[in-house]
This record gives C-alpha cells, structure tokens and sequence, in this order.
C-alpha cells in the first residue's frame, strides 16, 4: 500500500508592518531618536538629521513619558498586534497555504532586523508584508517596507516578496469600522438629550502639508476610507468631519485639525463621537491623546458631549477583512499590490508606490490570479 504523506503545505510568512512603541520609560528617548533621525519623517539634509532628530528626541521625551504614564509606563502597540497576528493565523489555519504571522515595528523592537532572521530561520517560501496602516503614506508603510528590504538583504533572505501597499476602501475593512462607528454613535445618542445634535469626527494622524503637496497619497487615502464607512452607515442626516490630530512640528500641518474642531463643536454646542480612522490598535495617539487631552479640550471649550469609537484591535470583522486580503494577495502575481490589485492613487500623487516602481517585478503564484 501507498503509505506517502501528503505534501507539506507552502509556508506564507506574513510580515505585519507597524509603528511600535517603547516598553518602559528608559525606552521613550531611543524610540524617540529612531523616529526622527528617519529620513521619511524628518525630511532635512543628511548631515543634519542625526542632531536635529536627537534634539528633537530630547525635549520631547519629558512630555511623551508623563503621556506614556498615564497608561501604564509603556505602549500596548506589541501586546495588541501580536494579538492580531495570532487571529490572522487562526483565520488562516484552514487554507491551503501555512500562514505565519511575524511582527516588524518601525521604531522599536522587534524591528525588522530581528524579524528578518525569525522569517529566515521558518523558511518560508513566500513573504506577504501587510501594513497595519489602512492608508499608504511615505512616512509608514513606505518607510517600514524599505526598512524591510534592507534587512532582508543584510541576513541573506531570499524569496518572492509580495507588498499590500494599501486597503482603505476595501468594503470588507470599511464595514468594519461602519459596525462599530454604527454601535457607538447609537450609545452616544442614547445618552444625549435629543435636542442635542451629534457629529462624527473622522480623526487621522497628521502630516506636515509639503509632505502631502510633494505626492504622498496618505489624506487623499484617508478622505477614500471615510467616503467608504460612511456610504455603509445608515445613519439618516449623519453630520461628520474628516480632521487630522497630533501635530508635531511647527510647520503647516494639514487639515482642518482635530482641535480646531474640538472648537467648532463647543460654540456650536455639538457633541462629539471620535472615530480613529487611520489607528487600528489603541496606543497613545488614543488612549492618551483621544480619550484624555482631547476630552479635556472638549469640555473646556463646552461640547456637550464627548465619545470615542474604539480602535479595531482583534475585531472579529477587522481580522476578517485582513485574512480575505491575504487570499487575494497570495492568488496574485503582483509584486506590489492594492487591495483592489493594480494602482488605486490618481496620477497626481507621485508618490503612491506604484509610481515609485519603475518595473514592477512579478512572483510566482500559488493559485490562478
């Protein structure tokens, strides 16, 4: 009799690409320092990156570790998307293809350098790198994929690489959010009086404005991921605003900002429901910023009342979303991809990684694209 095994299943490792965040207060300045000596985010010449990024590392920590205190000393970023990854895989347990998970944060460990070595060392015989940013920017995604490259090449691994450069209007993630914004807002509005009017802000993270005007595609993305949630609301007469938070330099940000609507509400006497739409883990940008600076601006400029819609986490709906991408990534013989497949950025953003790539490399696929 034929006692042969069935073949071993190909190996996927999915790389999930994230900011990271310090571990413990002694960890605020050196994350600080690898987050503005990075070229896609501090964008000045060379020889003076390396100061100015450490100057500026040094009269921040002080006001980011009393940020960092208030929620235990430390980030929840690692924690939360190992969490993910795991749910991922569970998702994935029944395919054809062995899917891992590994972690690679931008900022702090595990970077990409001790990842690189744990993905050789399963010899996988394809890699998936899978943003945990919806919207493609240069200063995220496409600072952490070259990050990966380059310690990819310094340990020697070798196999087809694929890039899911982006998802944020992929009905599956903008249902997602459209379920948890819906669940919210009816909270909100249950405890409200009802002659008080609610208002959604839809609230990403920032970007200097030169940055956007030189091609980066990341608020045009944004502006697509809420034009998504909200055509899957049915929220008659939904009132709502797409604002940006968490400025960090001096230079014209883009717009309008999360404070100044903070304003608006309270002379309009509108209250608020936060939604985090470029987050999809808690971390400081929400749990600090979001639930304790912003709530106390709002009350001081007299919102009368002030909600949030929480992040995505493990959300059964969001880690759906992401397997199903995952599928569609592994059946197709782009290098680079969207989650709708070819290029979704109108040419004007030169920018988008599809522009950047001058050939776009093919790999072999496992399924018929």
């Amino acid at each position: 009799m034929d006692h042969a095994l069935p073949a071993p299943r190909p190996r996927l490792a999915i790389v999930l690409l994230n900011l990271g965040g310090p571990d413990a207060p002694e960890s605020v300045r050196p994350f600080l320092v690898n987050l503005f000596t990075d070229p896609a985010i501090l964008r000045v010449p060379g020889f003076i990156r390396p100061w100015l990024g450490r100057l500026i590392a040094w009269r921040r920590t002080k006001p980011a570790q009393e940020n960092y205190a208030i929620i235990g000393g430390r980030s929840p970023l690692r924690e939360l998307t190992e969490a993910q990854g795991q749910a991922l895989e569970l998702a994935l347990a029944g395919d054809a293809m062995e899917a891992r998970c590994f972690i690679a944060m931008r900022y702090w460990h595990p970077m990409s350098d001790e990842t690189a070595r744990a993905v050789q060392a399963w010899s996988p015989d394809r890699v998936l790198l899978l943003p945990l940013y919806p919207q493609f920017s240069t200063t995220t995604t496409g600072s952490s994929v070259i990050a990966w490259r380059e310690a990819a090449a310094k340990v020697g691994l070798s196999v087809p690489t694929q890039v899911l450069c982006c998802y944020h209007s992929d009905p599956r993630f903008a249902g997602g959010v459209a379920a948890a914004v819906t669940k919210s807002y009816a909270e909100a509005r249950a405890s409200l009086p009802p002659e008080v009017k609610l208002r959604v802000l839809f609230s990403a993270h920032g970007l200097p404005e030169s940055i956007v005007k030189s091609g980066d595609p990341y608020q045009w993305q944004v502006e697509q991921t809420v034009a998504a949630v909200v055509a899957q609301l049915e929220i008659e007469g939904l009132d709502h605003v797409v604002c940006y938070q968490s400025r960090v330099t001096p230079q014209k940000w883009i717009g309008p900002s999360t404070e100044d609507e903070l304003e608006r509400a309270g002379a309009e006497k509108v209250a608020l429901l936060v939604c985090p739409i470029a987050f999809v883990s808690e971390h400081s940008e929400t749990l600090v910023e979001l639930d304790v600076e912003y709530r106390e601006e709002a009350e001081h400029f007299g919102v009368p009342g002030y909600f949030r819609v929480p992040a995505q986490n493990s959300d059964p709906a969001f880690i759906g979303a992401l397997a199903q991408l995952v599928r569609e990534a592994e059946a197709s013989d782009r290098a680079l991809c969207s989650f709708a497949g070819p290029r979704q950025c109108p040419k004007k953003f030169g920018d988008c990684p599809h522009a950047k790539a001058k050939v776009e490399m093919r790999v072999p696929a496992t399924q018929p694209a």
